[in-house]
């Protein structure tokens, strides 16, 4: 007797769902303003996950790039032992620097017509002829030749093509020389075969296209997706729940007209669905509009080509279907009360109290990091096993830990205060301290985030800020050998000191002759290296490097003397028994040059030194610490990228988060002033509901920031942490007098929802 559309057959079945999903999108289109409010944060919510989820995997796949483009010029070391049927191609690469930046120099020469020819040039540059990259070509043409051109004789031929490139801001030259001419010269190879993939067991030296380590990028590139996305992601779950007790409501009421538990959650699954499948659709627009900057921000020290950063169809696959996916699946587990009875919402209870144990993950993320401090593993898989996992489970144990952590200080405020409107704000968090702290998740996050980061970057900051150099030594320029290898030249011909005195800006210069018999060697010493010998004459117009006793003729200078990036104008060198035309006619390791520290002098002094003697590196300070304050300044700015991402997102998530909560609570709160409250006290409720657990919980975050900061640091670099300084403290203050400010602004809306109409209706 029971009506057959009640139990309809597969044909029925397949209708009423289609039915049920019209429903449901017309529901989510055309549900009133609360509805299109609702549908709109949550797609710009999920679109701004999904562009800077996009934004990270295509840095990923770029650094793989920018690493595979550098591979041909580790050509020498991947040919050790090959044989091929064609002429080989002779090569010898140094590195060079201008400016501040490394400088590749390649120099080739054909040995036959079927000699190999790298990527990126049209054929192989004769005796006489170089090949530039396009940012090394534009210094070239704007730059006095004395500064740099005249390093590479002969004519530009034509520019380097970014398949030999990793980087849009690559200096290289490809100079091309004579087969007797490179065969002449110390460390050149030759080889038949141009490298297309990484030679196992080189280092530094043989392989100048070893590019940044993928796997080590993978990890800071997944810290900071990890930075960015955790905020993200309680945002769109801040999002999706807005007005969840009107939807509660009305879904029960369509259980008890007859809707079965799957049509409830077909329905709200459809809701968020929607809004997730829009919002990952921008999040591809919002992805196209982010690849410029992205491009610009120098993950590796360097820009990426704007091509390299792409995205795989496996990648692309996922995020189109895997997004909407986790949206619809969060959708049901927050309203899953409705679909197990249609008097669910009706029947609510307090809801049972977090306990101790959520402290636990926070807690074995510190655990964590802290057994590594004195064990450090070796290898970058270690590393990145130990201190991502140990930085992702401190987050997420935040967010695990701070309902209790809410609960427990509502508590403790309620037995040290009387007034009501603190008495009701703090009985409700400690009655539901989870509603409380999810205001402001994204907030403690971002602070974590933030603390961490800057606490750790200004740490390396301080401790390798010396490689910056001090004044005088900034100015100087050092050319030669200062270990125990083989001297530079026998003698310094009168024409190159000439020249070099007759450059603009020049101050003075020292010659560092060998010690072949370790004349005023420091038995002290660890590395046992030999003193080099100069003339006190010298070293009185150089003071910046030290100075000899009054009368003495010759010093002993040790390495560190000419190579310290700080100024040893007060040390006095020890006198050296032997002549000055003694020291005269010893081989010369050597030239330390000081200038007035203008880059038109520096630069000219190198290209002479350069030209003079092209088996030796000119280096001045800022050569020596070019790579790591580059990596330096690349940290800053992915600091500056997670601060300036993470806050606003954190803070749109908790004014989304207030005013959710005060359109759940509108007939409670309108049932209260119709019984006399007035609306100022419920104002001060809500406002310390999101006040008390933000301070409480924030500075946890605070302190977990600066104490994981801590043992990462003393644990991967041996550093102890640095205060981060005034700046970090005034940037909290004003980030938390925002997040008061953001708060505050939601309160008047009270008075609006609160009137009789919402007792009456809600």
């Amino acid at each position: 007797g029971q009506d057959p559309l009640l139990r309809p057959g597969a044909g029925r079945r397949r209708r009423a769902g289609r039915l049920v999903i019209a429903f449901a999108l017309r529901l989510a289109v055309g549900g009133g303003r609360a509805a299109a409010v609702r549908l709109l944060t949550i797609t710009a919510a999920v679109a701004i996950g999904v562009g800077l989820l996009l934004s990270t995997l295509a840095s990923i796949n770029a650094v793989e790039k920018s690493n595979d483009r550098a591979l041909w010029l580790n050509s020498a070391a991947a040919s050790r032992n090959e044989t091929a049927p064609v002429d080989p191609l002779r090569w010898r690469h140094s590195a060079e620097y201008y400016d501040g930046e490394e400088l590749l120099h390649v120099e080739v020469a054909a040995t036959g017509p079927t000699s190999p020819v790298p990527p990126g040039v049209p054929a192989l540059p004769k005796a006489g002829e170089y090949y530039a990259s396009p940012a090394l070509a534009k210094r070239i043409r704007e730059t006095p030749a004395v500064q740099l051109g005249d390093r590479f004789p002969g004519r530009l031929a034509g520019e380097i093509g970014a398949a030999a490139l990793p980087s849009p801001d690559s200096l290289l030259v490809l100079v091309g020389r004579s087969p007797e001419e490179l065969a002449a010269r110390p460390g050149a190879r030759q080889f038949t075969t141009i490298a297309t993939a990484l030679p196992a067991g080189c280092d530094g030296n043989e392989c100048p296209g070893a590019g940044v380590r993928g796997d080590a990028m993978t990890l800071i590139l997944s810290v900071v997706a990890g930075a960015l996305l955790f905020p993200v992601l309680v945002f769109i779950g801040t999002a999706t729940r807005l007005s969840a007790a009107t939807r509660e409501q009305r879904y029960a009421a369509m259980r008890l007209v007859g809707a079965t538990p799957r049509q409830i959650t077909v329905i709200s699954t459809v809701e968020s669905a929607v809004a997730a499948a829009a919002g990952t659709v921008l999040g591809f627009a919002t992805y196209l509009l982010l690849r410029p900057l992205v491009a610009t921000v120098p993950f590796t020290g360097r820009r990426f080509f704007l091509d390299d950063l792409s995205l795989t169809p496996v990648q692309v696959t996922a995020v189109l279907l895997g997004v909407p996916l986790v949206a619809a699946a969060a959708a049901r587990l927050a309203l899953r009360r409705v679909t197990v009875s249609p008097l669910g919402v009706s029947r609510r209870v307090t809801p049972k109290p977090p306990t101790a144990w959520r402290v636990v993950p926070l807690v074995a993320g510190l655990v964590e990091l802290g057994w590594f401090v004195g064990r450090r593993p070796q290898s970058t898989d270690g590393q990145t096993a130990a201190y991502l996992t140990g930085f992702l489970v401190i987050m997420l144990g935040l967010v695990v830990a701070g309902p209790w952590l809410t609960m427990a200080a509502a508590r403790l405020v309620a037995v040290r205060t009387s007034r009501p409107a603190t008495l009701i704000a703090v009985r409700r968090l400690a009655d539901d301290p989870r509603a409380g702290f999810r205001s402001v998740a994204g907030l403690v996050l971002a602070l974590f985030v933030t603390t961490a980061t800057v606490a750790i970057i200004g740490t390396i900051d301080a401790n390798r800020g010396v490689l910056s150099g001090d004044p005088g030594t900034r100015a100087a320029v050092e050319h030669g050998v200062l270990d125990d290898g083989p001297p530079m030249t026998a003698a310094v011909p009168d024409r190159v000191m000439a020249a070099l005195r007759a450059v603009p800006g020049f101050k003075g210069l020292v010659v560092a002759h060998a010690n072949p018999d370790g004349v005023g060697r420091d038995p002290e010493d660890p590395r046992g290296w030999e003193p080099v010998l100069t003339l006190c004459s010298e070293l009185a117009t150089t003071p910046v490097v030290g100075h000899c006793a009054a009368g003495a003729g010759v010093a002993a200078v040790p390495h560190h003397g000419l190579l310290d990036l700080r100024s040893r104008t007060g040390t006095q060198w020890p006198t050296v028994p032997l002549s000055v035309e003694e020291v005269a006619k010893l081989p010369v390791n050597a030239l330390y040059v000081t200038t007035d520290g203008s880059k038109a002098a520096m630069e000219q002094v190198r290209t002479l030194l350069s030209r003079a003697f092209p088996d030796q590196v000119a280096r001045m300070v800022d050569d020596w610490g070019s790579s790591q304050q580059q990596q330096l300044a690349g940290w800053r700015q992915l600091a500056d990228v997670v601060l300036l991402t993470t806050l606003p997102i954190a803070g749109c998530s908790l004014a989304v988060s207030v005013v959710a909560g005060l359109s759940d609570r509108r007939r409670p709160f309108a049932m209260l002033r119709l019984t006399g409250a007035p609306l100022g006290l419920l104002q001060r409720v809500v406002g310390l509901e999101s006040a008390l657990p933000l301070l409480v919980v924030a500075a946890v975050s605070t302190g977990t920031g600066f104490g994981a900061a801590a043992m990462f640091l003393k644990s991967q670099m041996g550093y102890d942490l640095v205060s981060p300084g005034a700046v970090y403290f005034v940037l909290v203050v004003l980030g938390l007098a925002a997040s008061l400010g953001i708060i505050a602004s939601t309160l008047p809306l009270l008075k609006r929802i609160t009137g009789p109409e919402a007792a009456r209706n809600g």
